[in-house]
C-alpha cells in the first residue's frame, strides 16, 4: 500500500491491473483501517479514472457470491447517493411502485454513508433479513416482483471499508462503485448520479457494456430526477434536458424531499407513500422516478404511460403489496 498511496501522491493514476490487485487486498483484510483511510481520501482530491474505475469493478465482481437472475431480465433502480441532500428513500420506494406494476426489480443496495437512511436501512427498520440465499432472492422476485442485494454480503471488499465509509461520513469512490458491481450484473440499470461528470462516466461504461440504460441527474446536485429543478436524463437514444413542467409536474422545493432526521422518519415517509397518505411533492417524486425506470425496462412506452402505470400501482396498493410480500420472504 505504501507504494500505491506514495504513487497516487504524485498525481500518478491506477492502470486497470493495479486498481484490481488493490481491491482484491481490501477484500483479502491486507490493510488496516488507516490505510484505507488514506487510500480513498486520494480520490476525495481528484476524480476517479475510467481504468481505476473498470480495474475496481473488475475485481470486485470476481470476488462476489455468484447470483444468476438472468430468467428473469431484472432492472436495478439505484443512486450512487452521495449528493449530501438527505432525501427520502426515493429510488427505494420506486422500486416497490414498479415491482407493484408487474416488472421486476432486483435492488443493489446499502447502508446510508453520507445520508440518514440508505436503502438497507430503511429496509431492515421493517424487519427484512438480507441473504444471499439464491433460493430466497429467486422466490421474492417470482412472488414479490422485488429481490434485494445487501452490497456488504455480496462482495467482501464493500465489508470491509464499510467502517471507514462511516466513519468518513462524506462521498467517496465506493458510491461511485456501488451501482456497478451488483453480482446481478442486470441487463437493464436506471442510475441516478451527483453530477454531470459522474454522468458522463456511467454513460460510456454502460455504452462499454451493452447495458439497456438510463442515467438521470438533476442540476441542482441530486442524484434522482428530484422535480426541483431542471433535470438531464442520458439513456441509449441520446441525451434529453427537462424542466418539472414539460415532465407534467409543478416545481418543488427542495426541503419538500427532506428524509428527516433519522431512520424512523425517513421509514415513516417511506411507509406513507406506499400508503397513499404521502404529501404530493414525496408522491410525485416516486412517480417520475419509477416511470423513468419503467420506461428504461420497456423503452418503447411512453413516458406518460409510464407515470400512469407508477401511479396506479402506488394508487391500487400493489406498490405495498410487493413490499409485504417482499418482508414476508425476507423475514
Amino acid at each position: 500500500m505504501k507504494q500505491i498511496l506514495n504513487q497516487l501522491f504524485n498525481h500518478q493514476s491506477l492502470s486497470k491491473q493495479e486498481a484490481a490487485e488493490v481491491m482484491t487486498n481490501i477484500a483479502a483484510g491486507k490493510y488496516n483501517d488507516a490505510q484505507i483511510a488514506a487510500f480513498i481520501s486520494v480520490f476525495l482530491m481528484r476524480s476517479i479514472e475510467l481504468d481505476e474505475v473498470i480495474g475496481f469493478r473488475n475485481a470486485l465482481l470476481e470476488l462476489a457470491i455468484p447470483m444468476n437472475l438472468s430468467e428473469f431480465e431484472p432492472l436495478d433502480i439505484v443512486g450512487t447517493g452521495g449528493d449530501g441532500k438527505n432525501t427520502f428513500n426515493i429510488s427505494t420506494c420506486s422500486c416497490f411502485a414498479v415491482a407493484g406494476a408487474g416488472y421486476k426489480v432486483a435492488k443493489h443496495g446499502n447502508y446510508g454513508a453520507t445520508s440518514v437512511s440508505g436503502s438497507s436501512n430503511v429496509l431492515e427498520y421493517f424487519g427484512a433479513k438480507f441473504t444471499t440465499d439464491i433460493n430466497v432472492v429467486k422466490r421474492s422476485l417470482d412472488q414479490a416482483g422485488f429481490a434485494y442485494l445487501h452490497a456488504p454480503f455480496c462482495n467482501p471488499a464493500m465489508k470491509n471499508v464499510a467502517p471507514v465509509r462511516k466513519n468518513l461520513g462524506v462521498r467517496t469512490f465506493f458510491n461511485v462503485l456501488g451501482p456497478l458491481i451488483s453480482p446481478v450484473q442486470p441487463h437493464y440499470q436506471c442510475l441516478g448520479v451527483y453530477n454531470l461528470k459522474m454522468m458522463r462516466l456511467y454513460n460510456y461504461i454502460y455504452q462499454s457494456l451493452g447495458c439497456q440504460y438510463s442515467i438521470v441527474h438533476s442540476l441542482d446536485g441530486y442524484d434522482e430526477i428530484s422535480l426541483t429543478d431542471t433535470c438531464k436524463i442520458v439513456n441509449n437514444n441520446g441525451e434529453f434536458v427537462f424542466t418539472p413542467e414539460q415532465l407534467g409536474f409543478t416545481k418543488l422545493r427542495q426541503e419538500e424531499l427532506w428524509g428527516g432526521e433519522s431512520v424512523e422518519d425517513a421509514a415513516r415517509i417511506f411507509m406513507n407513500i406506499l400508503e397513499n397518505k404521502a404529501t404530493e411533492a414525496q408522491h410525485n417524486a416516486v412517480v417520475i422516478n419509477s416511470a423513468i425506470a419503467i420506461q428504461t425496462r420497456c423503452p418503447e412506452k411512453l413516458l406518460e404511460n409510464c407515470k400512469l402505470e407508477a401511479i396506479e400501482a402506488l394508487e391500487n396498493g400493489k406498490a405495498k403489496l410487493a413490499f409485504q410480500k417482499f418482508l414476508e420472504i425476507y423475514k
